[in-house]
This record gives C-alpha cells, sequence and structure tokens, in this order.
C-alpha cells in the first residue's frame, strides 16, 4: 500500500513523501491517526505540485542566504566591552551582542541561534572569528574585534 505522509515519522519517513506500507500498518494506524493519505493518482498530483512549489521557495531563500552571505564576507565589525588593564573583560561577548553589533553598523538582519564563536566564550580583548549559519547549505565567517571602551 503506498501512502504520502503528512508529518515526519522516525525510521519511517519525511514529511510528503511517497512510501509503501504494509496494508494493515496504512489503514489501522498511519491514515485513521492522520499522519499519512492514501496515494491515490489525485493525491499524487497535489504532492507533485506542492514539491514544485517547495523546491521553488528553498531555490529562492538560498539565492537570498548567498547573496548576504557575499555581503556579510566583506564587512568586520567592533564590539566595545568594558576590560581591566591585563586585557580581560569584565563578563564575556556572546552572540546577542555580534547580533546587535551586525545590525547597528551594518543594518543586517540575523538570527542570534545561526551564531557561533569557536571556543565557550569570549572573554579577552582580540580579534575572533564567528561562524554564520544562514542556511543549511550556506555558512559564513565574520570577523570581528572586541576592544575595550
Amino acid at each position: 500500500m503506498e501512502v504520502i505522509l503528512k508529518q515526519d515519522i522516525p525510521k519511517l519517513g519525511y514529511k510528503n513523501d511517497l512510501i509503501t506500507v504494509k496494508s494493515g500498518y496504512g489503514r489501522n494506524y498511519l491514515i485513521p491517526k492522520g499522519l499519512a493519505i492514501l496515494a491515490t493518482e489525485t493525491n499524487k498530483k497535489v504532492l507533485a505540485e506542492v514539491k514544485k512549489q517547495k523546491a521553488h521557495k528553498e531555490e529562492k531563500i538560498l539565492n537570498e542566504a548567498e547573496t548576504l552571505a557575499k555581503a556579510l564576507k566583506s564587512i568586520s565589525i567592533k564590539i566595545a566591552a568594558k576590560a581591566g588593564t591585563s586585557g580581560k573583560i569584565f563578563g564575556s561577548v556572546n552572540d546577542v551582542q555580534i547580533v546587535n553589533a551586525i545590525k547597528e553598523q551594518h543594518n543586517f538582519e540575523i538570527d542570534r541561534k545561526n551564531i557561533q564563536v569557536d571556543g565557550e566564550s569570549i572573554k579577552e580583548l582580540g580579534e575572533y572569528i564567528a561562524k554564520i549559519r544562514l542556511h543549511k547549505d550556506v555558512t559564513v565567517e565574520l570577523k570581528f574585534e572586541v576592544f575595550a571602551e
């Protein structure tokens, strides 16, 4: 029996996958629970159209991410932090401060969850590199400098 999954099911498949399952499993579990629909010709055509539209949207998002990545490669940001005479920062610099600096200095909107800094936290003055994941296939390295106020 062929069914089209309506949501991700571990060890079975992902949303909008066309899979073959045993008839009892499909009729008695997947379809009544709303996890799948029967793969009729009409439903297969609808699925093909949904995948086509999703691919178009995904391509548009990927192009936007690549454009933003090109823009981010050419910039560097500076983050001011209160520090002692030895160069140690009072507190630390985190991803929220990096996002705010990017927004203030270059007016780019980036989600803080997509920023990863090498090491656990930044506790000294100097230059660092942050990896920004803009899309599952697009990451960019951004140089930033932490200086004393």
